[in-house]
């Protein structure tokens, strides 16, 4: 079991080979890994690794005779300008028989890469145009002027709503459409300003839309109401008659049946005579009221 701790800095990368060399012992493995752990240059020689470590000289020169005939170091002589002899040594991490051991892996050439294609710029999408607006099918001046006037107005109710002088012209024709179909200015003003976004990027796009997306549709024709003629008076018998225009009833008329025909007037039917009984008088028994009757009567 192995509790690692990932290290970033101040460590030395040591080969499984001498650290699991099985014909080393333990003092030329441990002074082979405190050898390549110092920096180069610094100085390895037997007296000074005696002064570090509690081993002694034998042992440590014993361990450094393992490790150069291991291949882990070498050791030369070298005599300086001034005549002093001195030992260099070369610490390997991996012994140069063990490279020479170990196949030369040879790494294919990487072939170039391809430059990239240029790449094709993307078509340039032509804008949709804005819709179209409605527009009247009459032209009427009056309906004209009262829609550039409510386009106006609209930043009295909202300031959001504050258009150029050049888009109440444009947009002028769509709202006098919806005053052509009927809608009453209060409406039109409503449709255009009720839930409206915080804060609107192009007021006038936004009314546009709203004038194109949101048209009435125009009112259903008034069906024609046919009124009957006025009644008039006979000129002959007053008898009342409906006719366009005075004269005889069709009784009085010889060319009343051809004018009724063809549905100019009809004369009104006369009132029936409702024949009323008289009821005779009270016939009195009492002698006494027959005298006052008579008394009466002379």
């Amino acid at each position: 079991m192995h509790a690692n701790t990932r290290l970033t800095k101040r460590y030395t990368v040591v080969d499984n080979h001498l650290a699991q060399h099985r014909e080393l012992t333990l003092i030329a493995i441990g002074l082979a890994v405190h050898i390549q752990s110092l920096p180069a240059g610094a100085r390895i020689g037997i007296k000074c690794l005696t002064a570090r470590f509690p081993e002694s000289e034998a042992r440590i020169a014993s361990a450094l005779r393992e490790l150069e005939a291991a291949g882990y170091l070498e050791r030369t002589r070298e005599r300086l300008p001034s005549g002093r002899i001195v030992t260099h040594t070369v610490s390997y991490n991996q012994p140069p028989t063990l490279r020479r051991a170990e196949p030369v892996r040879v790494r294919p050439p990487r072939p170039k890469p391809k430059p990239d294609p240029e790449p094709t710029p993307a078509p340039a999408t032509a804008k949709p145009p804005p819709p179209l607006l409605p527009q009247p099918l009459s032209p009427d001046p009056d309906r004209h002027r009262v829609a550039a006037d409510l386009l106006a107005g609209l930043r009295c109710h909202d300031p959001r709503l504050l258009l150029a002088e050049h888009d109440v012209r444009r947009l002028a024709p769509g709202v006098a459409t919806w005053l052509e179909r009927g809608a009453a200015p209060d409406s039109v003003r409503h449709a255009l300003t009720a839930n409206l976004p915080e804060a609107p990027r192009h007021p006038a796009a936004l009314l546009a839309h709203r004038l194109t997306a949101l048209l009435p549709p125009p009112l259903p024709p008034t069906p024609a109401v046919v009124r009957p003629h006025p009644f008039q008076n006979c000129e002959r018998c007053e008898r009342a008659f409906r006719a366009p225009e005075p004269g005889c009833c069709r009784d009085c008329d010889p060319n009343a049946s051809a004018t009724s025909a063809q549905g100019r007037y009809v004369a009104a039917p006369r009132p029936h005579h409702v024949h009323i009984p008289q009821t005779p008088a009270p016939q009195l028994h009492d002698p006494r009221e027959r005298g006052r009757v008579r008394r009466v009567r002379a």
